[in-house]
C-alpha cells in the first residue's frame, strides 16, 4: 500500500471516530457537540493542507524520476518558498546539472572519438560482445572490402595484444593487431589493420640493392680484365696456326659469348637498382601504348599473339616519365605475350572517364597460390626468369603514384589494370 493511501487512510478513520464520540454526546450537551464538530471541521482542513505539503517533495520527485528515465537532464525545478522541499529541489536542479555537463563532455569525447576512428589512416573494426562487426571505419572497408566477416576470420586465433603481417592481393602487406576495451563491465575486441607496405618495400629494396651491387661489382670486376685477355689472346694469330688448335680457340669464343650474357643478365639486375627519380612530363599514353605495341610485334607473332585496341582516337596525356612507362608497359606485354601458349589475343583497353588502362590477356593465368608472389623480387614462375620484370614495373608504377593489379579473374581473362591519377 502507498504512503499517501496509508495517510489518508488513517486521517479518514480518526475523523470519524471523532464524529462517533461527538454524537455519542448530542443528547447530553449540544454545546461540547458543536464545539467539538468544529473541532473536527479545523482539523480536516488541516490535515488537507498538511497532506498536500507532504505529497508536494513526493510529486517533485516522481516527475524528477520520469525525467532523469527519460534522459532529459534539462528539466529544472523553480524553488516553492517551503525549506524542506527547496532543500529537496536544489540537490536535485545540482545533480541535474551535473549529469548535463557529464552527458555534454560525453557526447563530446563521443563525436571525437569517432571523427578520429573516420578518418584514421589506420583500419580499425570494432566487435560486439559476439565478436561480429559493429563498426568499420572506411580505410577498413577499404582493405577488407565487401565482405570483412570472411577475413576477420582469419584474426580469431590472435590473443589480446598479439599481432601478425599479412598480405591482402599481391601487393599490399598489412600488419593486424587484436585489442580490447571494456564496455559496461564486458571486454570488447577491436582489431587495427595498418598498412606497411611502403615499409615492407622499402626494406626489400635496401636488401636486393645491396646483394645487387655486390654481385655486379664482382662479376664487373673479373668479366672485364678475363674478357680482355682472351680476346688479346684470340688476336694472337701465331698461336692458332696449328689447326689441331681450332676447338680451343672456339670454346675461348663461347667464353666470351657467355660473359657478355653474364654481363648483361647483371646489367638487366643493375638497373632495377638504378632507376633515376621519375621525371614527370605530359605523355600521350595512346601514342606510347601504340609505339609498345609496334616494338613488340615480333615478339608477339612468335608466340601466335595478335594485338587489340580499344583506345581513343584522340591523345591521352598523363603526367609520368616516358622512358620508364614505356619500360614497364613493356615488361607487361611481354608476360601476357608470353602466357599465351599457342594463339591469343593481348587486348588494351583505356577508359578516360575512369582514367584506367587495362592490359588482358588470354594466356594460361595465375594460379591463386602463386598471385600473392608475383611482385617479389626474384620469384618467377618461368624456367629461365630472373623474377626482375613484374619487380621493376612495382618500382616504376609505385614511383609514379599509380595504383596496379594483376589478377585472373576468370579462364582465359588476366588483367593487368593501371589505375593512372
Amino acid at each position: 500500500m502507498k504512503l499517501k493511501t496509508k495517510y489518508i487512510l488513517f486521517i479518514v478513520i480518526l475523523h470519524l471516530v471523532f464524529l462517533g464520540l461527538s454524537y455519542l454526546i448530542l443528547e447530553k450537551n449540544k454545546v461540547i457537540f458543536i464545539v467539538s464538530e468544529v473541532l473536527v471541521i479545523i482539523s480536516v482542513v488541516i490535515s488537507i493542507g498538511l497532506y498536500r505539503q507532504l505529497v508536494e517533495p513526493l510529486n517533485y520527485l516522481r516527475e524528477g524520476i520520469s525525467a532523469i528515465n527519460d534522459r532529459d537532464f534539462n528539466v529544472k525545478f523553480l524553488p516553492t518558498g517551503k525549506q524542506e522541499t527547496d532543500e529537496l529541489i536544489d540537490v536535485y536542479n545540482e545533480m541535474m546539472d551535473a549529469l548535463r555537463e557529464e552527458r555534454t563532455k560525453q557526447e563530446a569525447q563521443h563525436f571525437f572519438l569517432e571523427k578520429l576512428i573516420h578518418t584514421s589512416p589506420t583500419g580499425i573494426v570494432i566487435l560486439d560482445y559476439d565478436n561480429h562487426v559493429k563498426q568499420i571505419n572506411p580505410k577498413a572497408e577499404e582493405i577488407l572490402g565487401v565482405n570483412p566477416e570472411l577475413l576477420l576470420a582469419q584474426f580469431e586465433p590472435l590473443q589480446v595484444g598479439e599481432s601478425k603481417t599479412i598480405r591482402i592481393g599481391s601487393l599490399n602487406t598489412y600488419k593486424v593487431q587484436k585489442s580490447h576495451f571494456i564496455d559496461r563491465g564486458f571486454p570488447r575486441m577491436f582489431v587495427m589493420i595498418e598498412e606497411v607496405t611502403a615499409e615492407i618495400f622499402e626494406a626489400e629494396k635496401n636488401a636486393y640493392g645491396k646483394v645487387i651491387r655486390m654481385m655486379a661489382h664482382e662479376v664487373n670486376n673479373t668479366i672485364g680484365p678475363v674478357n680482355s685477355i682472351i680476346n688479346m689472346a684470340l688476336d694472337a694469330n701465331d698461336i692458332w696456326a696449328s689447326a689441331d688448335k681450332s676447338s680451343l680457340k672456339n670454346a675461348m669464343h663461347v667464353a666470351v659469348a657467355r660473359n657478355q650474357n653474364l654481363n648483361l643478365f647483371m646489367r638487366n639486375f643493375a638497373d632495377l637498382v638504378k632507376l633515376t627519380p621519375v621525371n614527370k612530363l605530359q605523355v600521350d599514353l595512346v601514342a606510347l601504348i601504340y609505339s609498345v605495341s609496334d616494338f613488340m610485334h615480333i615478339k608477339a607473332k612468335e608466340n601466335g599473339a595478335s594485338f587489340e585496341f580499344d583506345l581513343p582516337n584522340t591523345p591521352f596525356y598523363i603526367s609520368a616519365d616516358s622512358q620508364q612507362m614505356e619500360q614497364a608497359l613493356i615488361n607487361i606485354v611481354k608476360n601476357s605475350v608470353e602466357a599465351i601458349e599457342k594463339e591469343g589475343i593481348v587486348r588494351f583497353a583505356l577508359n578516360t572517364k575512369l582514367k584506367k588502362l587495362t592490359i588482358s590477356d588470354n594466356g594460361r593465368g595465375i594460379s591463386e597460390d602463386l598471385s600473392e608472389q608475383l611482385f617479389s623480387p626474384f620469384f618467377s614462375t618461368k624456367k629461365d626468369g630472373q623474377g626482375i620484370g613484374l619487380t621493376l614495373v612495382r618500382e616504376i608504377l609505385l614511383n609514379h603514384g599509380f595504383v596496379f593489379s594483376l589478377k585472373t579473374l576468370l579462364p582465359g581473362q588476366t588483367d593487368f589494370v593501371i589505375q593512372l591519377r
